[in-house]
């Protein structure tokens, strides 16, 4: 298996964008993936995703073998998200409030998310699903490079040397950003998710999960989701590492409340504007 990569990326290295696209299409999902919990819109992350392959086969030569060939594709990647998020507006912890404000005045939008969670294939409401979707949100409370280095290491698993050459940063300085995005992460989640703190602010999880799926009762619902059970066991960092493994469970892009979940992104997209 590895003398054929070997001779498609040499195929791909002398001009041919078929076996391009075959070594490509291995990490294809999971860097759409990527770019979509770092933009929280499906076009957007569609766009990139294509930007990237164009890009990425017209510097094909410049491709060094000093890192894999999926590490140097998200470092490409990684450069066009980050510049597309710096024209971008950070949001703030209280998304969720204000898109909930904006959605309760707007019935244009309400019925909208209505619509998609009756006609859509992919519009299952989910608690872990949303807990996924909150982690993408809160995430783009951190400064870019923050945003970036935690979802690399933590949700995509590319090591720290790794992303070192994604954002072309010193060992040092990237684990000062890991460190960092997870310690505000961390401690969001626990002034303000209910799932963790009893005081915690949002009960969006469980308000959601009464609109859309009535006849469920709520407490068996919650006892199915570890972080909940392990909310009074476990300190804030475990807490944290829980909730990560929840996210990587999922793809946000192929589950089966993509859909819903994607309008819902839509909505904070709008309060944060």
């Amino acid at each position: 298996m590895e003398n054929q990569d070997e001779q498609i990326l040499k195929n791909a290295l002398s001009g041919d964008i078929n076996a391009f696209q075959t070594l490509f299409s291995v990490f294809q999902n999971q860097l759409k993936s990527y770019l979509y919990r770092l933009l929280a819109n499906r076009n957007d992350a569609e766009d990139l995703t294509h930007d990237t392959f164009i890009k990425a086969f017209d510097k094909l030569s410049t491709f060094r073998n000093e890192a894999s060939l999926k590490t140097w594709v998200f470092q490409i990647a990684t450069h066009l998200a980050y510049n597309y998020l710096q024209r971008q507006k950070r949001w703030t912890p209280d998304v969720s409030e204000q898109a909930k404000r904006l959605v309760i005045g707007n019935e244009n939008l309400r019925n909208e998310i209505i619509k998609v969670h009756e006609t859509s294939p992919d519009a299952k409401y989910d608690m872990k699903e949303h807990i996924d979707t909150c982690f993408t949100c809160i995430s783009k409370n951190l400064p870019i490079e923050n945003q970036i280095a935690l979802m690399l290491k933590d949700v995509y698993d590319f090591s720290v040397s790794e992303i070192c050459l994604i954002l072309d940063k010193t060992e040092g300085t990237v684990k000062y950003l890991l460190q960092d995005g997870r310690k505000t992460m961390t401690d969001i989640f626990d002034n303000r998710c209910a799932l963790v703190n009893k005081n915690g602010v949002c009960h969006q999880c469980s308000e959601l999960n009464g609109w859309f799926n009535p006849k469920e009762n709520q407490q068996e619902a919650l006892m199915k989701i570890d972080l909940v059970k392990g909310s009074k066991k476990f300190d804030r960092e475990a807490l944290y590492f829980m909730r990560i493994n929840l996210v990587k469970a999922i793809d946000p892009l192929r589950s089966r409340g993509a859909d819903l979940q994607d309008i819902l992104m839509k909505c904070n997209s709008m309060a944060m504007v």
